[in-house]
């Protein structure tokens, strides 16, 4: 069950691989996010030390936050993967062009995991290219329907 997504992420990167990582949250984190006080659009991942960390994800708190709790909403929050596929990710994004992002927040149990991909920028060319096929599929949608509705003088 999807929570939020970031639909800037498709439109700025091409997306080459998949991931899905954990995420370490706090209580009045899950709260929140289960009331969708969440936004996505500017987060982005860093690789520390060999951890992974995503900056940049807004979580606000919810009004009946606990009173000894200082919520910051804007805290760099710790992912979780395998060192394995950790070592594998810092190889990668190494690379010219590379670079982490949060596609979206998701519920794997009662678990909220981030899925994240490894992306390289698109050139502004590429992104025009974008839009012209979306409003493309928009436009044949809307021709579609218009067909399809129209009553036919057949008869």
């Amino acid at each position: 069950m999807s929570i939020v997504e970031n639909r800037k992420a498709r439109f700025n990167y091409h997306i080459e691989e998949r991931f899905e990582a954990g995420v370490v949250l706090s209580g009045w984190e899950i709260k929140a996010i289960r009331a969708g006080q969440v936004q996505l659009t500017d987060g982005y991942i860093v690789l520390k030390d060999g951890e992974m960390f995503m900056i940049g994800c807004r979580i606000n708190a919810l009004r009946s936050a606990s009173t000894h709790v200082r919520p910051e909403a804007d805290r760099t929050k710790k992912l979780l993967m395998k060192k394995e596929q950790i070592r594998r990710l810092i190889g990668k994004v190494e690379q010219k062009g590379f670079t982490l992002v949060p596609l979206d927040l998701h519920f794997k149990g009662s678990y909220v995991k981030a899925e994240i991909a490894l992306a390289k920028g698109k050139a502004e060319h590429d992104k025009r290219e974008t839009e012209k096929k979306r409003d493309w599929e928009r436009e044949k949608g809307q021709l579609m329907r218009t067909k399809v509705s129209s009553p036919r003088k057949d008869d």
